[in-house]
């Protein structure tokens, strides 16, 4: 008798059912291609930072697939395909993960520290796939203006803070709430858009991914 008998006649024996042995799921030779695009509760994602894999999908998922259809249960109205939708909750999240990251003049990513573009251009590299300009005055120059009113989470926002229009960059969150690399403070942290400094020298915002 194999080994395989005599365990199930032991089991059979002792009135317990024989389970069947797990196998592998089909899903794990999968996981690289899904790495920051599998959406959990709450709609975070996992895996950080993305892999090559997921940066193309989300790139991909941008420039070739159809809108998604929206419902009136949506409050914004948008019509932002799932792939791209996931992408920039993955961007978020990924945001939250660098908050108390050091301010560093040139900084570009969390080992360096970050100036304010450094970090928007990591975020929008790292998950999905853009490549911005160096500057945030370069980066106004791209993308959508969109009205304050019409903001939506991974929308880019714009401050005067040097004297100069376009001169600070953040990435908004909802809520009226972006996340920035700060000069003042020294740390990358969550502001309200409300606080007098910040709505004294608002510029403008801009929707880069679609």
């Amino acid at each position: 008798m194999n080994s395989r008998l005599r365990r199930r006649a032991f089991f059979r024996a002792a009135g317990l059912a024989l389970l069947p042995l797990a196998r592998p799921s089909p899903l794990t030779g999968m996981l690289p291609k899904l790495t920051g695009l599998l959406p959990l509760s709450g709609g975070l994602v996992a895996g950080f930072p993305a892999s090559a894999d997921a940066q193309t999908a989300a790139q991909t998922a941008t420039q070739t697939s159809a809108p998604a259809e929206t419902s009136g249960a949506d409050p914004g109205g948008t019509d932002v395909n799932l792939g791209v939708a996931r992408a920039i909750d993955a961007m978020l999240e990924r945001a939250h993960g660098l908050i108390g990251t050091p301010y560093r003049a040139g900084g570009t990513s969390p080992d360096t520290g970050f100036d304010c573009s450094g970090l928007a251009g990591f975020l929008y590299r790292d998950i999905l796939g853009f490549q911005l300009p160096r500057s945030a005055h370069e980066i106004w120059k791209f993308g959508k203006s969109v009205e304050r009113g019409d903001l939506r989470p991974g929308d880019l926002v714009f401050y005067n803070t040097l004297k100069r229009p376009y001169s600070h960059i953040g990435i908004y969150l909802g809520g009226n709430r972006f996340i920035h690399s700060p000069t003042s403070g020294g740390r990358v942290n969550i502001v309200d858009m409300d606080q007098r400094y910040w709505a004294a020298r608002w510029n403008g915002a801009k929707r880069v991914a679609p």
